[in-house]
């Protein structure tokens, strides 16, 4: 065997962390478009039974049921919502992995009037756990950097 050559099994391990990063893609964008329709059964089954959310204004939200109360609380008022999962990048270490990543939500409280809309952005830092279901997230820390236009239901309080 050619000394450069990877082995099989370097080639299967390789292989095996590009697929969970996509596994974990595709968690968090599957996850994030069931938010956007407001599907929280959908949504909230991503996460972890002891996950955590850490959000500047609420504070850190222990366990899935505490995570999906606020947001399907903070949430659920506005017409429509879209949240951009942006510059994504995974570390995967066998059955847990970590991930950066920026956020950017657009917010309409009244579809009457599109242009009076929330957005805001900021830094997300994942972690997740492998479970017997895939990939699931085990904590979030978001940070807004940056907001714009007024909250005009509080739902960012």
């Amino acid at each position: 065997m050619n000394m450069n050559t990877p082995d099989f099994a370097q080639l299967a391990q390789r292989l095996q962390v590009l697929e969970d990063k996509e596994a974990i893609r595709s968690t968090l964008i599957r996850g994030w478009r069931a938010l956007d329709f407001k599907d929280w059964d959908g949504w909230i089954a991503h996460w972890a039974e002891d996950a955590e959310f850490e959000f500047g204004p609420w504070g850190v939200l222990k366990g899935r049921q505490a995570i999906r109360k606020k947001v399907v609380a903070a949430e659920t008022p506005y017409a429509a919502m879209e949240h951009q999962l942006l510059n994504m990048d995974f570390e995967v270490s066998g059955d847990q992995a970590t991930g950066i990543g920026f956020m950017w939500f657009i917010g309409i409280a009244d579809s009457q009037k599109p242009d009076e809309l929330i957005s805001m952005g900021g830094p997300y830092d994942w972690e997740f756990v492998r479970e017997a279901e895939g990939w699931k997230i085990r904590r979030i820390k978001l940070g807004v950097w940056w907001s714009q236009g007024e909250d005009s239901i509080s739902a960012f309080k």
